[in-house]
C-alpha cells in the first residue's frame, strides 16, 4: 500500500496472504477476509488491480479471475472503488519499461518507495500495480506500448 502526497509515493505496508494449506473454497475466504482486514486497518480511499492477461494457462486464468473477483468484492462492500491496469501499463509506469522482469519490479519498488531491502515478489507487484494507479491518477500518462 502506498500514500500519494505531493506527487511522491510514499510506503505504507505490504505483505502477502498466504493460502498454500487450504481447500480453493477455503483460499478464497482467507484470502476475502484478509483483504477486508487491510481495507479496515488502513482505510485506502481506492484499490488498484492488475488486469488478467491470458496467454497459455486457461485453468490458471479461471483461478485467478475468481480471487480478482473476491478481492472487488471486498473493495465494493467496504465503499471502496477500484482500478484496472494491464501488466504491462504496471511495468511501464514503475520501471519504465513494459516487458520488465520480477527482479527489475523488485529493484525499482525498492528505489522508488525508499525501502530499506527488496520487497517480496507478490508484493512488490502488487506495490506496482498501486505505483502505477498513482502515476495514472496525477494525470501521468502509461501508455501500453
Amino acid at each position: 500500500m502506498i500514500e500519494q502526497k505531493r506527487g511522491v509515493a510514499q510506503y505504507i505496508t505490504s505483505g502477502c496472504i498466504r493460502v498454500g494449506k487450504f481447500s480453493w473454497e477455503e483460499r478464497l475466504r482467507h484470502i476475502f477476509e484478509g483483504l477486508s482486514e487491510v481495507i479496515i486497518q488502513y482505510s485506502p480511499q481506492v484499490m488498484a488491480i492488475e488486469r488478467i492477461f491470458v496467454h497459455k494457462n486457461v485453468a490458471s486464468a479461471l483461478k485467478l479471475g475468481q480471487v480478482r473477483g473476491v478481492a472487488m468484492l471486498a473493495a465494493s462492500l467496504k465503499g471502496l472503488n477500484f482500478a484496472e491496469y494491464t501488466a504491462r501499463q504496471v511495468k511501464k509506469a514503475a520501471v519504465g519499461y513494459g516487458a520488465a522482469d520480477k527482479s527489475q519490479m523488485q529493484h525499482m519498488m525498492q528505489a522508488l518507495l525508499k525501502l530499506s531491502g527488496k520487497p517480496q515478489t507478490d508484493a512488490a507487484d502488487a506495490l506496482a500495480v498501486a505505483y502505477c494507479h498513482g502515476q495514472t491518477s496525477r494525470g501521468l500518462s502509461v501508455c501500453e506500448n
